[in-house]
């Protein structure tokens, strides 16, 4: 299905939101020997983001909502919280589930692109069917997104997305041009912007380099740089040359922001520190405070017991004043590859574009 450019309209992350969109923990071989210890992150998730807006909840299946209900019920999460029996493979809500935008006329629609499990794993038939869940308990519409050569559905997730709500988006070359973990072959760098600028109505997309070092995902923006509102950016930036491979990474996606605009004002870049090399098992993990999730009147950051957290929330406080900043414990989540960014997907304010 196809669209005509400018149709659609990408609101930013800090714009309000009507809800936010989670789905409990379950599959045990996303975080090996760990699964014990993920359904109250969850639950501090949702304690401390529904003080502030309505979470959605999915669950795999009755027992999962059975575990859902009793983890929350134990931190005295009881309300703003709703539970729907869904079926998933994994909990990243943020790549399978569709994302929202404002449709032409201004009413709230789902943008669905096709989804494949990062082009690397076998399972995702449930995750593949999230999109068509949400709608149904929505009651909005659904726009199935299409390759610009109508060569099949646009595969896409939405951590590789990032706009500044006022058509401005970022996305890495990792994730889209290279040849690993490739989601839609033969497809280029004019013909991914003239998808842009069709389904979420972006005017400028700005292309960094490499995510950050353990992306599974394979180059995923939102571990390395976020608006915090329009043109200012932080970007993740390892300062150490001797001690990291992120330092190589970062510095080449800072100057790419400053050829895009950072040197003559047009953008703000904050850096934010990355914490410590994280790994378990041998296996380096994408450990990254620019994976905060932004959700009203709150910043949820992820946290990893390192002298680095504090600088991280202090920067973030400095950026949000008019929200609280609050750290949330990730080393035990980063085992499953990701952290608050990739597990939640927020729902704009609305049935229609505000004005």
């Amino acid at each position: 299905m196809g669209a005509r450019p400018a149709s659609f309209s990408f609101p930013a992350e800090f714009q309000r939101h009507a809800a936010t969109w989670i789905a409990w923990p379950h599959h045990e071989p996303d975080w090996p020997g760990k699964l014990g210890c993920i359904p109250w992150v969850y639950t501090e998730i949702a304690r401390v983001i529904g003080q502030h807006e309505r979470v959605e909840v999915l669950c795999h299946d009755a027992a999962v909502r059975d575990s859902a209900a009793s983890h929350l019920q134990a931190h005295g999460v009881t309300s703003n919280v709703r539970l729907h029996l869904v079926p998933t493979d994994r909990v990243w809500l943020r790549d399978s589930a569709p994302t929202f935008v404002y449709g032409e006329g201004g009413q709230l629609q789902l943008m669905h692109w096709g989804f494949n499990a990062w082009a690397k794993y076998p399972n995702f038939a449930h995750d593949a069917e999230v999109g068509a869940a949400i709608a149904q308990i929505t009651g909005l519409s659904r726009v199935e997104a299409s390759r610009p050569d109508g060569e099949g559905r646009l595969i896409l997730e939405g951590g590789g997305l990032e706009t500044d709500g006022e058509g401005t988006l970022l996305v890495t070359e990792e994730w889209l041009l290279s040849d690993v973990q490739v989601r839609n072959p033969g497809m280029d760098r004019e013909a991914y912007e003239r998808a842009f600028r069709a389904y979420l109505g972006i005017r400028q997309t700005i292309w960094l380099g490499e995510g950050c070092v353990g992306d599974d995902t394979h180059g995923h923006v939102d571990d390395i740089a976020r608006f915090v509102a329009p043109g200012v950016i932080v970007l993740a930036y390892e300062e150490d040359p001797a001690d990291d491979e992120n330092h190589r990474r970062s510095e080449d996606n800072r100057r790419r922001l400053e050829l895009a605009g950072a040197g003559e004002g047009a953008l703000k870049v904050v850096t934010l520190p990355y914490p410590r090399a994280v790994t378990m098992r041998g296996e380096r993990l994408p450990a990254s405070y620019a994976n905060f999730y932004v959700a009203n009147g709150v910043v949820i950051v992820p946290t990893f017991n390192d002298q680095n957290d504090r600088v991280a929330l202090n920067t973030l406080a400095s950026l949000f004043p008019d929200r609280r900043v609050v750290g949330i414990h990730a080393l035990d989540l980063v085992w499953g590859f990701g952290t608050l960014h990739c597990l939640t997907q927020q729902q704009p304010v609305g049935q229609s574009m505000p004005a």
